[in-house]
C-alpha cells in the first residue's frame, strides 16, 4: 500500500520528518518497507536560478544567436549565448548555471557545461518551459514577471511541492489502515494529536429533479448509499488531483473517476459512478443473477456469472459486479452529463469469493473483501459529491438514499487493567491505557477501578476480544518501551533424549561449517509441483494459482530458490532447509518433517591459483555420509534411489527397510519444471525417522585400539551393472567383526577389457582390537571375500 507524506499531513498537523513518521508507522505495526522522495517534476529544478538579462547583443558570427549578460545574484554577470527569438534586455528569466543537469519534458536529461558557441563563451543556458520540464512550449525562453527576485532558486519560485512515498506492507488484519485516514489514525494516536477529517459541512441538495430509486434484494449488500449529480462536464482532472494520484501510482482517467479514486485512497471507502442516462428503467436493483448470465466488464472481457455473485443491476441487465469491477456499458464516458454515485458496504466474504472466481484484484475489492467501515458510506458520498461538483460542475439532484436495514453494531469488549499489565509484562498507568484506547477511536461506555466496558467501531474488524484491545494498547504504547529484564529464570531440562532442536542445531552447525546457507520456503506451492496430485492438500481459498496446495516435497522449494539466485547471476549455491511436507492419506491430513540439501555450480570460488571445477554427486555424498556419521545412524544398507526426482542416485535404508535419505542428481524434468538450467544435486532426509533413531542412541566411548590395522587390496573384473555398493555389502556380510572399512581407489573401463566388463580396485582395512592379526587369519578372510565376490557378483580376481 502506498501512502503520501503530504497527503498524510492533511489529517495530522505535525512537524515530524518523513523518516520520523516512517519509524512511528513501523513501530505501531504498519511496517514501512520503503521510503522514497518523489519530486514534483524530474530533477526538482535543482541548479536553476532566477536571473536578470542586463544586455542582449547580436552574435558576431551567427544571425540567429544573441550574446547576453545575465545577473544571477552572484555579483558577476554570466555571459550566455541564447538562440531564443524572444530574448531581450530587461527580462527576468530562468537560468541553468554551469554544472546543472536539466530534465526536459521530452528527451533525455543533459548537463550544462561551459562552452564556446560560434566563438563566443557561454556560461549557462536561459531556459524555455519544455527544457526544464515545466511545460511543452518551445517557442521561446520563459519570461517571468518583473517582481521575480534575482538569485531566487527556481524550485522556491515555482513552489515545487516535493513529496515522500511510503510503501507499507499492510497485513490482512489491518483493513482499517488501507487509506490515508486509517494510517493517520495510528500516527495521531502515537503522537497524541487529533485527526482532521475533510470538511463536508457545505454539502447541500440543489434540487430533486433526478431521483433514481434503489432496491436491495440480497443480504450480501449490508448498506447502500447513493445520490445523483446532473449537468457535469467530464474532462481531464486538474493538475493537483492528477499529481496527488500519480504520487501513489494511480493513473488519471477523467475528473469523475479520479474523484472517486481520490476518496477511495483518502478515506478507504470505494465508490462507483454510473452514467445515469444508461440506467435502463431509471431504477437500480442490488441482487444476484441466474447462473451463467453473461456480463462484459470494463476490460472488455465477457464473463459468466455465478449464482452467488452480487450485482448492481438496472431493470433489464446487470451493470456492475458489486465491490469488484464495473461494466463496460454503464461507466462514465466523455459524453456523460449525469451520474449516479454509489457508496456501499458489501459482505466481505461475498466480495472475496467473487473476486477470486474471476481472478480480479482491484483497489475496491482489496478493501471490500477485508472489511470497510459501514459507518463511512454517507460521509464518503458527501465528500465525493462535493469534489465532483468542484472539478466537474453540475448540481446534486437527489436526496441521499441510504438503505441500511440491519445496522452493523460495534463490538462490545470487557477490558481489565490487570490482564493488560499481565500480558504486556509492564505496569502501565490506567490513565495512560485509557488515553490510548480513546485515541484509537474506541469508546469507553463504562469505567471502574478494575477496567472498562468498550465499544469498538465496526471498521476495526480485527479488534473483537480483550486480548485484541491489549495488543492495540501495546503497539501504540510502543514495543520498544517495554523493559527487558536482565535476569531470566528457567528450569533445566534433564531429559536424556535429545530434543528436535538439539539435533537440528547439530546438523545446522555441520552444514554451515561446510559453506551451506539455510533457507526457509513457503509451505504453500503451485499444484504443478505436486508429486502425488490425488493426495495433495488443496487450499480452499488460495491466495493465487501459484499457491494453491501444500507442498508434498522440499525439492521444488529449493529449485525455485536456485532459479531465483541463478537468474541474478549467483550460480554457485549450497542450501539446506528443515521443513514439512503435507499429504492426504486415508482421508486424514499427514505432515512429515524433512531435511533437504542442495548443491549446484562450482565447488569453490574462482581464484587464480586453482582451476575451478563443478560440484559432483560425490560432493553431496560426502556431506550425506558426514551427517550419517554425526547422527550415529547405524546398520544402513545402500541401494539405488527410487522415484522420479533423480536421474541417478542412492538411498540409505535402516534395518527395518525404511528410507533414511535419498540423494543424487535432480531429474531433467524437475529442473525444467522449476526453470533451472544447471545440474543440481539434492538430498532429502526423513527427519522424523532420524529423530526416532537418534533417540535410541547413547554416546559411547572406547579406548583407541592397541593393535595395528592391516590393509589388503584386490583388483577384480565385474559386469558393468555391478556397483561398488554391491561389493561393499558382500564384504560386510562376509566379515562383520574384523572388517573396518572398504574403499574403491580405482575404476577402469576400456577397450582392453572384455565387452560389458569393468575393473574395480578395492582396499580392505582389517583390525582385531584384542590381538595382532596373523597372516593366516588375514589370508583366510581374503579368501572368503574372493569366494563370495565370485559367487554373488561374478567377480574375477585380476593378478
Amino acid at each position: 500500500m502506498k501512502i503520501s507524506y503530504n497527503w498524510l499531513k492533511e489529517f495530522i498537523h505535525t512537524d515530524k520528518t518523513p523518516w520520523e513518521i516512517s519509524q512511528i508507522l513501523t513501530g505501531t505495526g504498519l511496517e514501512v518497507e520503503s521510503l522514497e522522495k518523489v519530486q514534483a517534476i524530474p530533477g526538482g529544478l535543482e541548479g536553476l536560478v532566477i536571473g536578470y538579462v542586463k544586455d542582449c547583443t547580436q552574435h558576431p558570427n551567427a544571425d540567429r544567436l544573441r550574446v547576453t549578460h545575465v545577473d544571477v545574484g552572484t555579483g558577476e554577470a554570466l555571459q550566455i549565448v541564447c538562440g531564443a527569438p524572444n530574448v531581450a534586455a530587461g527580462q527576468k528569466v530562468v537560468v541553468a548555471v554551469v554544472g546543472t543537469t536539466v530534465y526536459p519534458t521530452a528527451g533525455e536529461p543533459f548537463k550544462i557545461n561551459k562552452s564556446k558557441i560560434r566563438g563566443e563563451v557561454s556560461e549557462g543556458m536561459i531556459c524555455a518551459d519544455d527544457e526544464i520540464g515545466l511545460g511543452t512550449s518551445h517557442e521561446g525562453i520563459m519570461v517571468l514577471p518583473d517582481n521575480a527576485q534575482v538569485g531566487t532558486l527556481a524550485k522556491d519560485y515555482f513552489s515545487l511541492n516535493d513529496d515522500h512515498l511510503y510503501e507499507i506492507g499492510l497485513t490482512p488484519n489491518r483493513a482499517d489502515a488501507a487509506s490515508h485516514l486509517g494510517t493517520a489514525r495510528d500516527v495521531a494516536a502515537f503522537l497524541k494529536l487529533p485527526v482532521t477529517q475533510p470538511n463536508v459541512d457545505t454539502f447541500a441538495i440543489d434540487n430533486t429533479d433526478r431521483i433514481i430509486p434503489v432496491e436491495v434484494e440480497s443480504k450480501a449488500c449490508v448498506r447502500y448509499s447513493s445520490l445523483t449529480i446532473s449537468g457535469i462536464t467530464v474532462k481531464e482532472s486538474p493538475q493537483w488531483l492528477k499529481d496527488r494520484l500519480a504520487v501513489i501510482g494511480v493513473r488519471a482517467i477523467n475528473n469523475v473517476v479520479d474523484a472517486t479514486n481520490y476518496v477511495l485512497h483518502e478515506l478507504g471507502q470505494p465508490l462507483h459512478a454510473f452514467d445515469a442516462d444508461k440506467i435502463t428503467g431509471g431504477k437500480v436493483v442490488v441482487k444476484t443473477c441466474p447462473e451463467g448470465t453473461r456480463f462484459v466488464t470494463l476490460d472488455g472481457i465477457e464473463r459468466k456469472l455465478h449464482a452467488d455473485d452480487l450485482m448492481i443491476c438496472n431493470t433489464g441487465e446487470p451493470m456492475c459486479i458489486a465491490g469488484v469491477f464495473g461494466g463496460i456499458s454503464s461507466g462514465v464516458s466523455d459524453t456523460t452529463t449525469n451520474i449516479f454515485l454509489e457508496s456501499a458496504y458489501f459482505n466481505p466474504v461475498t466480495v472475496r469469493k467473487t473476486a477470486k472466481r474471476f481472478g480480479l484484484k482491484t483497489d475496491a475489492s482489496f478493501r471490500f473483501e477485508r472489511g470497510t467501515d459501514p459507518d463511512m458510506t454517507v460521509f464518503a458520498l458527501k465528500r465525493a459529491a462535493l469534489l465532483i461538483k468542484e472539478i466537474a460542475g453540475g448540481e446534486i439532484t437527489s436526496d441521499i438514499s441510504d438503505i441500511y436495514p440491519a445496522q452493523v453494531e460495534p463490538f462490545k469488549v470487557d477490558f481489565s487493567y490487570k490482564n493488560a499489565v499481565r500480558l504486556i509484562g509492564q505496569d502501565i498507568p490506567a490513565a495512560e491505557i485509557k488515553a490510548i484506547i480513546e485515541a484509537l477511536d474506541i469508546k469507553v461506555e463504562q469505567e471502574s477501578a478494575e477496567g472498562l466496558l468498550l465499544s469498538v467501531p465496526p471498521y476495526r474488524v480485527d479488534v473483537t476480544r480483550e486480548v485484541d484491545v491489549i495488543e492495540e494498547v501495546l503497539r501504540i504504547y510502543g514495543y520498544n518501551n517495554i523493559h527487558i529484564p536482565t535476569q531470566i529464570r528457567a528450569s533445566l531440562n534433564t531429559s536424556s533424549r535429545p530434543e528436535k532442536e538439539t539435533v537440528q542445531r547439530s546438523i545446522s552447525e555441520l552444514l554451515t561449517a561446510n559453506g551451506f546457507n539455510e533457507m526457509l520456503a513457503n509451505s504453500l506451492t503451485a499444484s504443478e509441483f505436486a508429486t502425488d496430485p490425488d493426495n495433495a492438500v488443496k487450499i480452499l481459498n488460495p491466495l493465487s494459482s501459484d499457491l494453491d496446495i501444500m507442498r508434498q516435497s522440499l525439492l521444488y522449494s529449493g529449485l525455485e530458490a536456485i532459479a531465483y539466485n541463478q537468474n541474478r547471476r549467483s550460480a554457485d549455491l549450497k542450501f539446506y532447509e528443515f521443513g514439512k511436507i503435507y499429504n492426504v492419506k486415508e482421508d486424514k491430513y499427514v505432515e512429515s518433517r524433512q531435511l533437504s540439501i542442495f548443491v549446484t555450480g562450482a565447488q569453490q570460488a574462482e581464484q587464480w591459483g586453482q582451476k575451478q571445477s563443478k560440484v559432483s554427486f560425490f560432493n553431496l555424498k560426502g556431506i550425506v555420509d558426514e551427517l550419517v556419521e554425526r547422527l550415529k545412524l547405524k546398520d544402513l544398507t545402500t541401494e539405488d534411489a527410487s522415484g522420479d526426482d533423480f536421474t541417478y542416485g542412492l538411498q540409505y535404508n535402516n534395518r527395518g527397510g525404511k528410507t533414511v535419505v535419498q540423494f543424487g542428481a535432480v531429474s531433467a524434468g524437475a529442473l525444467k519444471k522449476a526453470d533451472v538450467n544447471n545440474e543440481v544435486f539434492y538430498a532429502v532426509f526423513n527427519f522424523d525417522l532420524i529423530m526416532s533413531s537418534v533417540q535410541k542412541n547413547n554416546i559411547k566411548f572406547q579406548d583407541i585400539p592397541k593393535f595395528p590395522s592391516v590393509r589388503r587390496d584386490l583388483s577384480m573384473l565385474v559386469d558393468k551393472n555391478v556397483s561398488f555398493n554391491d561389493l561393499k555389502n558382500i564384504a560386510q556380510k562376509t566379515e562383520r567383526k574384523l572388517l573396518k572399512n572398504v574403499n574403491v581407489f580405482d575404476v577402469y573401463q576400456g577397450d582392453k577389457l572384455p565387452a560389458g566388463k569393468k575393473s574395480y580396485a578395492l582396499s580392505f582395512i582389517l583390525q582385531d582390537e584384542e590381538k595382532t592379526l596373523t597372516d593366516k587369519a588375514i589370508d583366510a578372510i581374503m579368501q572368503k571375500l574372493i569366494y563370495n565376490f565370485g559367487k554373488e557378483a561374478g567377480a574375477e580376481i585380476r593378478k
